[in-house]
C-alpha cells in the first residue's frame, strides 16, 4: 500500500505557506479544532501518512516540513529549538491557527515542548511521540549526525534505507515509497548545502543550552500524551519515564515491538489513542479559534 493509497480517503491540499518569511510546505484536511503534527530530525510531513485520514474524519489536520526540513524554505544558519518554535508560530498565523493541538515526534515533540512552555496559549495539548531534547547522549547523536551525513553524501540510496530503517523495529515498516521520498529530498541541492544548520543540535555545546529540562517540563500545564517504543534506537524507556514524572498529570504508554515512529510502525494502536486523547482534552477545555480547511 502506497502513501497516497492511505491517504486517498481525505479531500487534502498540499501547498506551500508563507510562514514568517519561509515557505513552508503543508499538507491540510479535514476540519474542526487544528492538530499540528511534527515530525523528527532530517524528516518531513509524510512521516505522518498513516494517521492524517484518521484524524481528518473529526480535525483540521496540518503536517508540516519544519523550518530547514524537507520541501520548506532552508535560512542559512544553524536551526537551534527558538527557531523552530518561532517558525511553528509563523505557521500558525500564517494558516489562522490561535491554538491548535500539536502531535511531535522526536525533534517535533522537542519543539512542541517548548513552545508549549514558552507560548502556552497557543498550544492546546501536546502529544510527545519519542520526544527528543531531554537528554544529550553523545552516542546516540553520533549515530544520527553520522547516519544522516552518510545518506546525504551518498549518490546510492542504501544509505538513505539504512537511515530509515534504523528508525523502525520492524524494517518493513521502513518502506521504499519512504526511502525513495527521503532519498530524493536528501539531495536537494537546498538540504545538501544546509546540513549541517540542520543538524546544529546534534553539537554538545549547542544541544545542552536547548534540552528541556526537569523544571522546564514542570511548567507544562497543557494534557500531555508521551507514547515511547520500546526498541527506541534515540532513547530508552527510563527517559521516557523521566519526562512523565516530570510533567504534571501527563500521561504514559509504552509500544512493544516499537521502535522511533510508533505513529507509523503500530498506526491502528496510535490513531486510536491520539483521538480518545484529543476528545478528552477537548472536553477539558479547548478554547480559540478552530481552523477549517473548508475541505
Amino acid at each position: 500500500m502506497s502513501i497516497w493509497t492511505e491517504m486517498s480517503p481525505l479531500a487534502l491540499s498540499v501547498s506551500h505557506v508563507n510562514a514568517g518569511g519561509v515557505p513552508t510546505r503543508t499538507l491540510r484536511a479535514g476540519s474542526g479544532e487544528p492538530v499540528v503534527f511534527l515530525h523528527g530530525t532530517s524528516g518531513h510531513l509524510e512521516a505522518f501518512s498513516r494517521n492524517l485520514a484518521a484524524h481528518a474524519a473529526g480535525y483540521a489536520c496540518h503536517a508540516i516540513d519544519m523550518l530547514g526540513h524537507g520541501y520548506t524554505g532552508k535560512p542559512d544558519h544553524p536551526y537551534e529549538i527558538p527557531h523552530y518554535v518561532d517558525h511553528l508560530l509563523a505557521y500558525f498565523d500564517a494558516a489562522g491557527i490561535e491554538r491548535a493541538h500539536v502531535v511531535g515526534e522526536s525533534l517535533g515533540g522537542w519543539v512542541g515542548g517548548r513552545a508549549a512552555i514558552d507560548h502556552p496559549d497557543r498550544i492546546a495539548s501536546l502529544q510527545l511521540l519519542c520526544a527528543g531534547g531531554t537528554v544529550a547522549n553523545p552516542e546516540v547523536m553520533d549515530r544520527i549526525r553520522t547516519s544522516t551525513r552518510q545518506a546525504v553524501a551518498c549518490d546510492d540510496v542504501e544509505p538513505t534505507r539504512r537511515r530509515l530503517r534504523l528508525l523502525m523495529a520492524d524494517p518493513a515498516d521502513a518502506t521504499e515509497e519512504l526511502v525513495r521520498i527521503r532519498h530524493t529530498i536528501y539531495h536537494r541541492p537546498d538540504f545538501v548545502s544546509g546540513i549541517d544548520n540542520l543538524l546544529s543540535l546534534q553539537n554538545m555545546e549547542v544541544r545542552q543550552r536547548n534540552l528541556l529540562r526537569p523544571d522546564d517540563l514542570a511548567r507544562i500545564s497543557h494534557p500531555t500524551l508521551i507514547v515511547w517504543g520500546r526498541q527506541n534506537p534515540f532513547g530508552e524507556v527510563p527517559e521516557a519515564s523521566a519526562m512523565h514524572e516530570a510533567i504534571p498529570g501527563s500521561r504514559l504508554e509504552l509500544f512493544e515491538e516499537c521502535g522511533h515512529w510508533p505513529q507509523h510502525e503500530q498506526a491502528e494502536r496510535y490513531n486510536a489513542l491520539s483521538l480518545a486523547f484529543l476528545a478528552e482534552s477537548s472536553a477539558a477545555g479547548f478554547t480559540g479559534r478552530a481552523y477549517d480547511s473548508g475541505r
